[in-house]
């Protein structure tokens, strides 16, 4: 009886253990992955979520909780921003989970900047 008392009590006191963490049976965020593209290519594209790259290109971002934009910048085009709306599907037994964007890809079509009107002296 007494040794079944000491394994418990033995049980107990690591069960408060600083290196023992449930964390470590949490899955990673889900994240997605988003193909940018513009016209004409060669745009900066950034996400509100942090991740860019230079069109035509794909970032990983982690899944949103809400939609997020993309902003498009290329020297001598306006700046263009796009909404991309996250599409969470929970999923049940026969399907897994997942999470995709709508649009994707993720396209802006750049207009020309207008030139300043010189000034007349």
């Amino acid at each position: 009886m007494r040794r079944v008392i000491a394994i418990a009590v033995a049980g107990a006191s690591l069960g408060g253990c600083s290196s023992m963490s449930w964390d470590m049976f949490k899955s990673a965020p889900p994240t997605v992955q988003v193909r940018l593209e513009s016209n004409p290519p060669g745009a900066d594209a950034t996400t509100s979520l942090g991740a860019g790259c230079k069109t035509p290109c794909s970032v990983s971002v982690p899944a949103p909780d809400a939609p997020f934009t993309v902003a498009f910048a290329l020297p001598k085009y306006q700046p263009a921003s796009v909404p991309v709306n996250v599409i969470k599907n929970p999923g049940d037994f026969t399907t897994p989970a997942s999470v995709t964007t709508d649009p994707n890809p993720v396209f802006a079509e750049l207009q020309p900047a207008v030139p300043p009107k010189p000034v007349k002296k």
